[in-house]
């Protein structure tokens, strides 16, 4: 296949530091007035070429990361980008340092959408990522996988690849965190609820556009709960295992919960948060859509503190 050269692009620390960090009368004017968008225009720059393309927020360009999350977004394959997440993103990043980390990085997928490309191109994109990634941390264990809805997907794909590598010890990353993971494309236990905004019957849809051909729904790459073989996915499952976290209202419920299940019954370890009377992806609406700063950063803080949990902050400070 075909690897098209991209740029990526990195927001530096200052970003995050004058415009939530510092009190407004004391940032720069153009800060003071200019909007997250003026802003980020004016401090994009590039950083480099790589094979795939996605958003680079780190705070020291110049030493190896403690950390690395490495996020896919949700959008059903079809919608979305890094860019809608932008705030998500560097309040993650921000939240990632206060909690003792020296040089913490996030990178965000730009992976291609449908129609312009279906199956398998999204997958190879997902780890052709993970291996710049690799390259740059030179220890996996400090990538923390992460992705919603979609980008779920995209991520347990990736660790099924990773887990059927003879040399897969090597290259499993370190840690999961998953926000309503899409489970499975297609299947009856993806139902509507009063509550959830999304629709099963348009999932279903976008999950066979993006399959391509009605038998790749029945391949565990594009579609990871169809996987049932528990040894499998002890060989995929990150080295500190799982994080989990989904709403009880979700369409997903059902299927994530019988997911959950078979990681547990195959040895992974799995932390898991079913956050009662909440929606599909609830960390992410909950930041956008909640009144108050406690609520609106509830699910972040808690993905953050999975992650200090068994992501320690000692490495060694390198020059690259």
């Amino acid at each position: 296949m075909a690897k098209t050269t991209a740029s990526v692009l990195q927001l530096p620390y200052q970003l995050v530091t004058e415009r939530y960090m510092t009190k407004k009368l004391k940032r720069p004017p153009f800060v003071q007035q200019a909007s997250l968008f003026q802003d980020l225009v004016i401090r994009l720059s590039p950083v480099g070429e790589v094979q795939t393309k996605g958003l680079w927020i780190v705070q020291r360009e110049s030493q190896k990361p403690d950390v690395v999350v490495y996020y896919c977004h949700g959008g059903g394959f079809s919608m979305g980008s890094s860019y809608f997440y932008l705030e998500f993103l560097l309040a993650w990043h921000s939240m990632l340092k206060d909690i003792g980390y020296r040089n913490p990085a996030i990178f965000a997928l730009e992976y291609t959408l449908v129609p312009d490309a279906t199956f398998p191109t999204q997958s190879w994109q997902t780890l052709e990522g993970y291996r710049h990634l690799c390259s740059i941390t030179k220890d996996p264990s400090r990538i923390c996988l992460a992705g919603d809805s979609a980008g779920g997907t995209l991520q347990l794909s990736l660790l099924l690849l990773i887990g059927q590598n003879p040399d897969r010890e090597n290259h499993l990353p370190g840690f999961a965190t998953l926000i309503s993971p899409w489970t499975t494309l297609v299947t009856p236990k993806n139902r509507d609820t009063p509550s959830d905004y999304l629709n099963a019957e348009s999932l279903h849809l976008y999950g066979e556009q993006y399959a391509g051909t009605p038998a790749n729904l029945k391949n565990p790459i594009v579609t990871p709960g169809n996987c049932k073989d528990r040894e499998l996915w002890a060989d995929a499952c990150p080295i500190a295992g799982f994080y989990i976290t989904y709403g009880s209202e979700e369409v997903f419920g059902p299927e994530i919960r019988d997911f959950i299940s078979l990681l547990r019954e195959g040895g992974c370890a799995v932390r898991v948060r079913e956050e009662p009377g909440a929606i599909h992806a609830w960390p992410v609406a909950t930041l956008f859509l909640s009144d108050t700063q406690v609520e609106r950063q509830k699910g972040l803080r808690e993905l953050t503190r999975m992650i200090r949990q068994v992501v320690d902050i000692n490495v060694e400070r390198e020059t690259r």
